[in-house]
């Protein structure tokens, strides 16, 4: 099973380049994994990965349990075309209690049960018949004597009675089960009749073989008495006569644990088929393969806390945590490999692993890991900095050689840049959930190197602030705007009471107000309001 990365949700730079470079680490060391984001990339992160020309990380939403992750039994399936004498044999032998009837290209067209045989052989129409010759000779043992017609529909009839008897009986649609009875058989075959059963081994005259070749007649001849063909005949109907085509409950493995226990729990089915969404078969499920999932394997990047993490992660089996935040509320059952710094950047932390590991970098991953530290401590302005981080960007640019100056205002311009992004986009793409004190805050920041375009959408962004702190719950919601080249940030806030935030920064706080050198939400604003609320 492949191992999930992500970094957090609304993914910034650090967290998808720390995503990417990680996956890259663990396939070195040779572990199965999937690069992965929560969400779609911001401007600046698609700057770095075009200019490093690496792959975007797969998006995902939840790493909840699907049918895919349970261990569901498979079976291969039958055509409708199948005997049910064949479908019946094929169960005992396999031990299977339901068979899926599936088309050409693997696409579930019914389902057959046990009991579907049987309830078929207790009301069935034990007069019709509907076939192959392939199937009868199969099923039967038999041998084709004439095989004029493969596809076989038709009425049954055991001839026991006197020709003259049956005169004007007989006609196409007849299928007869007859003995050496050259009489009937010649009747028969003047009649046109789809097929002539002829039990116990016996043969034809050529003259009545060539008759029944030019009228149109198949004959089978089975080794069979006439009692056991009359009792066993019913079984080599197609199975499509009996299978189960409608109400089939059916998932898709791509459907959800909670789904099924919920659609389980209304219904009586010992199986149930699993099919992809183009409906084609891949096996069956049942109750006992709920008790112990496979529960999707994930490495958490840049994050430590559920409600910034993917949706389902208490779902999941975390294998490995690498952070530079706060420890948050995650929680496992085993012990893991729990790797936390602090330093400016999770890239400066992937950094070291690789050098710990003796594992070169590629000169893309290597750049783009520099520029994931400079975008987390805005190019060492941000007091989150470190020597670490200062050593790791030395190291990473000893053979790419950029001038780190130039390259970090091409960054933060390309990022920083608002221009047809919405202002759910621009709120959203860096906003972060967090229980201080037990209150529930909501921070949005926003890095710009132009604060016009801020102040064109203030009012629409603080509508929408209101929308988000009544709709989510918040006590609070901040937008912090930080212009990267005063080294400070505006703050604008909801509700309207700014006490709290006065209290925070020991300044007067109002809509718009300028904080100088607050540009970490991280290590600037969360202690300070952590410690705001505890004064309380």
């Amino acid at each position: 099973m492949s191992v999930y990365i992500f970094g957090h949700q609304n993914p910034d730079s650090d967290s998808i380049v720390s995503t990417i470079a990680l996956a890259f680490l663990r396939q070195q060391q040779g572990m199965s994994v999937i690069p992965c984001c929560l969400g779609s990339l911001n401007k600046e992160s698609e700057f770095i990965l075009d200019f490093f020309n690496l792959d975007a990380p797969q998006v995902i939403d939840n790493v909840k349990i699907q049918v895919n992750d349970i261990r569901f039994d498979f079976t291969k399936g039958i055509t409708p075309e199948c005997s049910i004498l064949t479908a019946y044999q094929t169960m005992v032998q396999n031990h299977f209690e339901t068979l899926a009837v599936l088309s050409e290209n693997g696409q579930l067209q019914g389902i057959i049960s046990m009991k579907d045989i049987a309830m078929g052989l207790i009301k069935g129409d034990f007069y019709r018949l509907k076939t192959s010759l392939r199937n009868l000779a199969t099923t039967l043992g038999g041998c084709l004597l004439t095989e004029e017609c493969q596809h076989i529909d038709g009425t049954i009839s055991v001839i026991a009675f006197y020709y003259k008897t049956i005169y004007g009986t007989l006609g196409p649609e007849s299928i007869i089960i007859v003995g050496d009875r050259y009489d009937i058989i010649e009747h028969a075959i003047e009649s046109k009749v789809q097929l002539i059963i002829l039990t116990g081994s016996n043969t034809l005259p050529e003259e009545l073989l060539h008759l029944a070749s030019t009228s149109g007649v198949s004959i089978l001849s089975v080794p069979q008495n006439t009692f056991y063909i009359a009792k066993m005949i019913d079984q080599c109907n197609y199975v499509s006569t009996i299978m189960r085509t409608k109400n089939i409950m059916k998932f898709t493995n791509t459907q959800y644990l909670e789904e099924l226990k919920e659609e389980l729990s209304t219904t009586h089915y010992r199986n149930y088929p699993v099919v992809d969404e183009d409906n084609r078969f891949l096996g069956f499920i049942n109750r006992k393969h709920l008790m112990n999932p496979e529960r999707k394997q994930v490495i958490m990047v840049d994050h430590n806390e559920s409600n910034q993490s993917a949706e389902g992660i208490e779902e999941a089996h975390i294998l490995e945590i690498i952070d530079h935040h706060k420890i948050g509320d995650i929680s496992t059952t085993i012990p893991i490999n729990f790797r936390n710094k602090p330093v400016g950047s999770t890239c400066t932390i992937i950094t070291e692993m690789f050098q710990e590991a003796a594992v070169s970098i590629p000169d893309n991953i290597a750049g783009a890991l520099m520029a994931g530290i400079i975008s987390d401590t805005l190019y060492f302005k941000s007091p989150t900095t470190t020597q670490e981080d200062r050593l790791a960007i030395e190291s990473l640019n000893h053979h790419l050689k950029l001038d780190l100056e130039s390259f970090a205002m091409k960054m933060f311009r390309a990022g920083t840049s608002l221009q047809d992004q919405s202002n759910e986009e621009v709120f959203y793409e860096d906003f972060k959930s967090f229980y201080l004190e037990g209150k529930k805050i909501g921070i949005s920041q926003i890095f710009t190197l132009d604060l016009g375009e801020i102040v064109n959408r203030r009012t629409h962004l603080q509508e929408l602030m209101q929308q988000v702190q009544s709709e989510g719950s918040y006590s609070m919601i901040l937008l912090l705007v930080t212009d990267i080249m005063k080294e400070g940030s505006y703050v604008y806030y909801v509700p309207k009471n700014s006490r709290l935030l006065s209290s925070a920064f020991s300044l007067p706080i109002e809509q718009g107000t300028f904080i100088p050198g607050v540009i970490s939400r991280k290590k600037q604003v969360i202690p300070k309001l952590t410690e705001a609320l505890l004064s309380q």
